[in-house]
């Protein structure tokens, strides 16, 4: 039986994916009444997208967590105009999503430089404030992060997703013969001959009713959000738990696995998907792989014999099956080829559908010339 305890609780808070913040923006400078002169306006505190930068890095640098841009200066009879407050930039990992206090995305920061103006200065003292400088904006956000990734590996915990990322890349994921060895996202590179390089982040695994935060299913199904691509990795001998809960065909797993991330987010379904059925290498592999596979191709053929509450709305339909063995190596480098020509194609997409967005405005432009 597979116990998840306060002791896998605290471990994962040393992973940050959430972070609330005190931020204010700098009071403006004094104005001049005597010569008309106007105080400077007070800084900005920014968010800046940063790569190498951690949300547990910020709680560690500034456990007040609280960030206050500086003050405008005076005016004066050298300097009518007084200066701008210096300004507050926060550095902040990409992936990052700012929320007010209600929950509601008021910036997102995806790129390295971008910024985003989380608390404006205050003007400085004027004419129209009696020379009277105003306070800066003032409130409190979280920073939400969302890892950005091109594959996500999905599965149930011990499906061997930990294994299959330190055999692809030169990641160093904790592994265990037990559920639950995945507590925090880990994040690894597929190199390629050509230099290429492909991200690939190990999510925890998720259990029955992750959609409604079953075992911390939220913050494990938002890190889905992000990745261009999905990789279930499956047991091809089942899943169970613990000896509470019921056992998992292969097939099951991939129905549950789906059901999970389309009630927690429909689109999340939509996104392209690869399949790797792990542990072909145990005994009984081949008969359990024959079964599947003819499962795989006609689904609705086999749904009747299931319970009617795992089974998706839509199931999916993935680019490739690939079996594979972390243990003893099998299919290893064709899933690393099948990813690779995946994220290739999906590439190749959006480049084409930028191409023909880009024509139909040029062509829109030439019929009509005031646009």
């Amino acid at each position: 039986m597979v116990r998840c305890g306060a002791a896998v609780l605290r471990k994962y808070s040393n992973f940050i994916d959430d972070l609330r913040v005190y931020v204010r923006g700098g009071t403006g400078g004094m104005g001049y009444p005597n010569l008309g002169g106007e105080g400077g306006r007070g800084g900005d505190v920014w968010f800046v997208a940063r790569e190498r930068t951690t949300l547990k890095s910020i709680r560690e640098k500034y456990p007040q967590k609280r960030f206050v841009a500086g003050t405008g200066a005076n005016s004066s009879v050298r300097a009518l105009k007084g200066e701008k407050g210096k300004d507050c930039e926060v550095y902040v990992p990409m992936g990052i999503s700012v929320l007010d206090d209600d929950g509601k995305q008021i910036g997102e920061l995806n790129a390295a430089g971008e910024r985003f103006l989380a608390a404006r200065g205050g003007p400085g003292g004027s004419l129209a404030t009696n020379f009277l400088p105003c306070k800066g904006q003032r409130r409190t956000v979280h920073l939400d992060l969302k890892l950005i990734a091109d594959v996500g590996l999905v599965g149930f915990p011990n499906a061997g997703k930990s294994s299959l990322l330190s055999k692809i890349s030169h990641a160093k994921p904790q592994i265990a013969n037990y559920a639950f060895t995945t507590i925090q996202p880990e994040l690894g590179k597929i190199m390629y001959a050509d230099y290429k390089q492909i991200s690939v982040a190990d999510l925890p695994g998720l259990i029955e009713g992750a959609h409604a935060n079953k075992g911390m299913g939220h913050k494990f199904l938002k890190h889905v959000e992000r990745t261009k691509q999905l990789l279930f990795v499956v047991d091809i001998s089942g899943f169970q738990l613990s000896v509470k809960t019921q056992f998992r065909t292969a097939f099951e797993t991939i129905l549950l696995l789906t059901k999970e991330l389309e009630l927690y987010k429909e689109e999340l379904v939509t996104k392209p998907a690869l399949l790797a059925i792990n542990k072909i290498d145990l005994p009984c592999a081949k008969d359990n792989l024959d079964e599947l596979m003819t499962q795989l191709q006609n689904p609705q053929d086999f749904l009747h014999l299931l319970e009617e509450e795992i089974i998706p709305a839509n199931t999916l339909e993935f680019r490739e099956i690939i079996p594979i063995s972390t243990y003893t190596g099998e299919g290893i480098a064709e899933l690393k080829t099948c990813i690779r020509k995946s994220i290739d194609e999906q590439a190749e997409q959006v480049n084409e559908e930028y191409r023909k967005k880009k024509l139909l405005l040029l062509q829109t432009s030439k019929e009509d010339p005031s646009i």
